[in-house]
Parts: structure tokens; sequence; C-alpha cells
């Protein structure tokens, strides 16, 4: 019998829980999978803000009219993909063209997020004079082909993770803005809040900063304290914005006022609190952490549009997936022909119809010679075959990182 999903009115005792249905980092429990077992649970996963769960009826108590988790996947993707169907991205240079300044940008990104938190940590103030040329440089980067940065930040070391994730949060909310028609300005003011939105962890310690399982409730509201740090470190710094502030003290806001630190509800969080909040999740919950491996950037798009019911605007869900695509720059895909490649680039065309390096028979189970294949384009011109779903790397034993350019 198929998990089920259902609200957190429907939840009792003796049932249980298949998928907390939440970020990692917004919920307390030790597992995302477990028996409930009396009302206090209950209590404790309603105040975490989850309004509704996946259930296992073969491991506990069932409830006979609720959606299974395969049709309520099905409702969300016809969504999506509507969605994505709306708008073509714009026109942008070639991608093998902006990689290797991205890839420089982000190295300069990446080593001035960890000198600005090791500044903090010997009592320095943040120096906004030494971000805002990298950012400047990052946004000219995504203004030319935002795929390329997006794509080398999915890649993060378990060791520097803090700091790849602050670049990564920039580079999402840069282009985020971008896709929203922000001015320029305020796009760059975002980006610098982007960068520093999470400042205030260097106020955390670093045994529980960088636990590799869960943390205890002690833990768990000590490490909920860090938006209170960046707005105080902030605060105090010279030079920097109201929206920068924003940024990092309001990403961890949630629309139906469940989030923290202020308990924000709806339009009480600045538009910019609203779309760093997408960002920092999406980000988040795609990325591979010591206690979770990271979701295909589908598989995350389809998880952030489900809780946009409650957490997150879903006006600028809406946004942020026409932003960055159903399909990302870098993500493997499988193809109804059976054959198995990593998208190249966002068709100016369809978000749905990328190209498409394709390199593996998996029909054949073996590695084929690569060839781009444009599935914006009709039978005899390249094109003729379509996206069926999202491929893992793991599950072919391939490395589909080399055939990236």
């Amino acid at each position: 019998m198929p998990n089920k999903k259902i609200t957190i009115e429907q939840l009792r005792p003796g049932m249980y829980i298949a998928d907390l249905g939440a970020d990692w980092m917004e919920h307390p429990f030790v597992r995302n999978q477990f028996a409930v077992d009396d009302e206090a649970t209950i209590r404790k996963i309603a105040a975490s803000g989850i309004r509704a769960v996946y259930i296992d009826p073969t491991k506990g108590l069932d409830v006979a009219d609720a959606p299974t988790e395969h049709e309520v996947r099905k409702e969300i993707e016809a969504e999506l993909f509507r969605v994505a169907a709306e708008e073509a991205p714009r026109k942008k240079i070639p991608i093998a063209e902006e990689m290797g300044r991205a890839q420089k940008v982000q190295g300069e990104a990446n080593k001035i997020i960890h000198n600005i938190m090791n500044d903090i940590r010997l009592g320095k103030q943040v120096q906004v004079e030494a971000v805002e040329p990298v950012v400047e440089r990052l946004t000219e980067s995504i203004l030319r082909n935002s795929g390329a940065l997006l794509s080398l930040c999915r890649v993060k070391s378990k060791d520097d993770y803090t700091f790849q994730h602050s670049v990564s949060v920039c580079a999402l909310l840069v282009a985020f803005c971008r896709a929203a028609g922000l001015d320029h300005e305020t796009i760059h003011l975002a980006g610098v809040g982007g960068l520093l939105h999470d400042i205030g962890k260097v106020k955390i310690p670093d045994e529980i900063l960088n636990k590799p399982g869960r943390f205890t409730d002690a833990e768990f509201l000590l490490m909920k304290n860090h938006v209170v740090e960046s707005k105080k470190i902030l605060d105090v710094t010279p030079g920097i914005s109201e929206i920068s502030i924003q940024v990092a003290h309001e990403h961890h806001e949630r629309h139906d006022g469940s989030g923290y630190a202020q308990g924000l509800k709806g339009e009480e969080i600045s538009l910019m609190g609203r779309m760093a909040a997408i960002c920092d999740v999406y980000d988040a919950i795609t990325s591979n952490r010591v206690y979770h491996t990271g979701l295909a950037p589908h598989e995350a798009l389809r998880k952030i549009f489900e809780w946009s019911k409650f957490h997150f605007d879903p006006v600028l869900v809406q946004q942020f997936v026409r932003a960055i695509g159903i399909y990302p720059v870098g993500t493997m895909v499988e193809l109804e022909s059976g054959r198995i490649g990593i998208v190249l680039e966002q068709s100016e065309a369809s978000l749905l119809q990328p190209l498409v390096k394709v390199f593996y028979d998996s029909r054949r189970g073996q590695y084929i010679p690569p060839v781009p294949v444009d599935l914006a384009k009709p039978m005899g011109q390249g094109g003729a075959d379509k996206i069926v779903g999202h491929a893992t790397p793991e599950k072919w034993g391939i490395d589909a990182s080399r055939f990236m350019l």
C-alpha cells in the first residue's frame, strides 16, 4: 500500500510517519520516519510549523480517503510544468563561454565569505566594501548566463558547506531578483544580503554547527538563533542596507507565521525575506550533507511547490520556478528514447525543452558517443525526443560532470 498524505489535524497516535514533509533544518525530530506514539508528539510536530505529513498505512493506522503520494506528486508536477511552460528564458551567451568566468567568481566569493567569518570571530566588523565588488561580478555572470554559476553552486564539500551555501544563496537570489524584474541596485543589495545571510553562524559553537547528526532540543534552539546573531552583526556594519539585513534576518520566516525568529506572517515578511526563504531552502535540500542526500533540482522544486501552500509565498514560488527552470543546467535526465544526458542550456523556446548532451544508452547499459540534442527542434533537426524524468548518477554508476562541456 502506498504512502498517503494527511493534514496534521488527521494525524493520530498509532500512525507511522513516512515523511515529515519539511526541510531538515525546520524541525527538531531525530528522524524523518517514526511511529506516532502519543498526542504530545503530534503537538510537537504542529509546533514545528508542519501542516501535512505522509503516513505509511502498512506500518500504522490508515486514513481511507487520503490521497496517495503518487496522486499528490502527479498533481503537483502537472502544475509545475504548467508554470514552467508559461515563460521562456531570456537570451544569453553560451554556457561554455561563461563557465570559466563563473568558476573564478565563485572561488572569489567563497574566499571573501570565509575571510569575513574569520574576521568576525576575531571581533572585527564586516567590511561591506570587500563584499560589493565580488557580488557585482557574480551578478554580471548571472546576467550573461545564470546556468554556469548556478550549476557550479550545486557542488559542495562538507567541510566548507557554510561558505559555499552562502555563495549559492547569493547566486540564486540574484537570479531570482533578475527574473522578477527588479532594478539593478536592488539586485545588488539582495546579493550582498545573500552572501552574508548566515553570518550569525559564527556565533554558533563549531561542535553544533558541524554536528553530523540531529540536534537536541537545546541545540536546535541555539542553531535557530543564528538569524538573530546575523542581524546584530549587520546592524553595526557601516554601509549595510536594510534590504541586505532583511535577507539575513527573515530568511527563516514562513508565510503562515510558523517560522523564526519573529514569527512574521504573509506580507509582514519583506519581499526580500520571502524570496530569500525560497532560495535558502532550495539550496539546502539540493545539497549533499552528512545526514541526507541532496534532492535533484526537479524533486526540490516539487517539494517547495508543495510546501508553498503554507510556508512560502505561492506567487513567488512560481516566479522562482521560471527563474531557474524545471531542469537547470547540469541536471542529469532520461529521454523517451532511453538515452541519458546532462542539460547544457535552457532553451529560448521552452523551459521543458533544453539542450541536452546525451552520452549513455539506458536500454543497452552502455556509454554512447556524446552528442548534443536540442529538444526544442523537430524531427530531422536533432530533436523529436523528450525528457521523461530525472536520472540519478548513483543508479547508473555514471559520472555526468565530465560531460558538462
